[in-house]
C-alpha cells in the first residue's frame, strides 16, 4: 500500500476545536485511500493521499448513468484506548452485493477491510473520544470511465474517507416522528431498493422533504404494488415491538428484495435474540399496524442505520391521522437494545468480540 502524507496536515488545535463538536459530516480528515480498476488490468495499487478535489471529465460515465455505490461504517474508541471498526467485513461483502447489481468490479474483501483499516490508522488523531462519537467512514465506488454511450464502464474508481461525527440526530436521545407516503415509492422488488447505490438515496429525498413539510423527521415508505406493506425509512430500516416484558416480540419487515439489508438491522436482530426476545422477520400491513397501536399491543417502534444506531419513534403521521407510540419517553426495550449495541462497538461489553475489527 503506498502512502503519501499530507506535508501541511490540521494542526492539533484546529482538530482539537472540530474534535469537541464535529456534528455530521461536516468534516474531512486529512486523507483518503483510493484504488483504481482498468477493465484489462483489474484493480490497481491501494494508495492512501492528502485529501482534496478529484478531477472528472464531464463525460465520466458514473455522473451520466449512475454506476455509484457506498457503504457507511464506524471506527469506535474502545474502552482500553485502543480503536476498533464496527463489522467492516459485512460492509465489504454488502458492497460487492451492490457492484453486482450494478455491473460493476466486486473488490475482494480482505482489502476492503484491510483499507479500511489503514486510513483510519493513518487518521487515529481524527477519531473523537466524546459520547456517542466516532470516526465515520464512507467507501464508495464509481465509473470513472470517460464515455458518453448507454453501456457497462471499464474503469471504475474505490474510495474511503473519514469523518469525524457527533450522533445523527443529537446527543439527547428524542422519539422521532414519521409520515407515511402514500403518493410516491422509493423500491420496488426485482429494482435496486436492496442495493446500498446513490439513486435509491435520490428516490428518497422528495419523501423526506414532504414529510419535513409535514413537521415530521422521516418518511416511512409503503411498497410499490399495493401502498400497504411497510418497508423502511427514507435511509433506515424501521422495527416494532409489539407486548411488554418477557411477552415482547421484535418485529421487522423481511428483506423481500425492496428492502436494505442493514448490518446495524441484522446485528440489533441477533442482539435481540441473545436477549430472549422473540424476533420475528414478517410483512407488516400499515392498516394492521394502527389497529395494533390503537389496542396498545405495539408498545415501541424505532428506526436503526449506522448513522442514527437507534432512533425511537413516537408517533406516525398518515393520511393527517397522528398516531402515537412513546411520544413522552422512549420505550425499555429500543434503549435496552441501544445501550447494548453502543457498549459492543466501543468495546464496554465483551459480547460478540467478533463484531469488533481492532485497528
Amino acid at each position: 500500500m503506498q502512502i503519501t502524507m499530507k506535508t501541511t496536515p490540521t494542526s492539533p488545535e484546529e482538530r482539537e476545536r472540530i474534535l469537541t463538536s464535529p456534528g455530521f459530516g461536516l468534516h474531512r480528515t486529512d486523507h483518503v485511500l483510493q484504488i483504481d480498476y482498468r477493465g484489462d488490468a483489474g484493480w490497481g495499487e491501494a494508495v492512501i493521499k492528502p485529501y482534496g478535489s478529484l478531477s472528472l471529465d464531464p463525460a465520466t460515465m458514473g455522473l451520466h448513468y449512475g454506476q455509484l455505490i457506498f457503504e457507511g461504517l464506524k471506527a469506535f474508541v474502545q474502552s482500553d484506548g485502543s480503536v476498533s471498526l464496527f463489522r467492516p467485513a459485512e460492509n465489504a461483502r454488502r458492497l460487492n452485493e451492490s457492484a453486482r447489481r450494478l455491473s460493476m468490479p466486486t473488490l475482494d474483501e480482505e482489502l476492503f477491510v484491510e483499507a479500511a483499516r489503514a486510513l483510519v490508522e493513518v487518521e487515529l488523531d481524527w477519531v473523537p473520544t466524546g459520547p456517542g462519537q466516532s470516526l465515520y467512514l464512507r467507501p464508495f465506488m464509481f465509473a470513472s470511465e470517460a464515455h458518453i454511450g448507454l453501456r457497462v464502464a471499464t474503469e471504475y474508481s474505490f474510495l474511503i474517507l473519514a469523518t469525524p461525527v457527533d450522533p445523527f440526530f443529537s446527543a439527547e436521545v428524542r422519539a422521532l416522528s414519521v409520515w407515511i407516503d402514500r403518493d410516491h415509492v422509493r423500491a420496488v422488488r426485482g429494482g435496486t431498493g436492496s442495493v446500498k447505490c446513490a439513486g435509491n438515496y435520490a428516490a428518497s429525498m422528495q419523501g423526506k422533504q414532504l414529510a419535513n413539510e409535514q413537521g415530521c423527521d422521516e418518511v416511512l415508505w409503503l411498497d410499490a404494488i399495493d401502498r400497504r406493506w411497510i418497508e423502511e425509512l427514507g435511509g433506515m430500516n424501521v422495527c416494532f415491538v409489539y407486548g411488554s416484558g418477557d411477552e415482547a416480540r421484535l418485529v421487522t419487515p423481511p428483506l423481500d428484495g425492496s428492502i436494505l439489508a442493514g448490518i446495524t438491522r441484522a446485528s440489533l436482530l441477533e442482539l435481540g435474540r441473545s436477549r430472549g426476545l422473540t424476533v420475528e422477520e414478517e410483512p407488516i400491513a400499515i392498516d394492521v399496524l394502527f389497529t395494533a397501536m390503537a389496542t396498545g399491543e405495539v408498545t415501541e417502534a424505532f428506526a436503526c442505520g449506522t448513522a442514527t444506531v437507534v432512533a425511537p419513534i413516537g408517533t406516525i403521521l398518515c393520511d393527517g391521522v397522528s398516531r402515537e407510540i412513546s411520544a413522552t419517553r422512549p420505550g425499555p426495550v429500543t434503549m435496552g437494545l441501544r445501550a447494548e449495541l453502543l457498549a459492543i462497538q466501543t468495546g464496554t461489553s465483551p459480547a460478540f468480540p467478533e463484531w469488533r475489527t481492532r485497528v
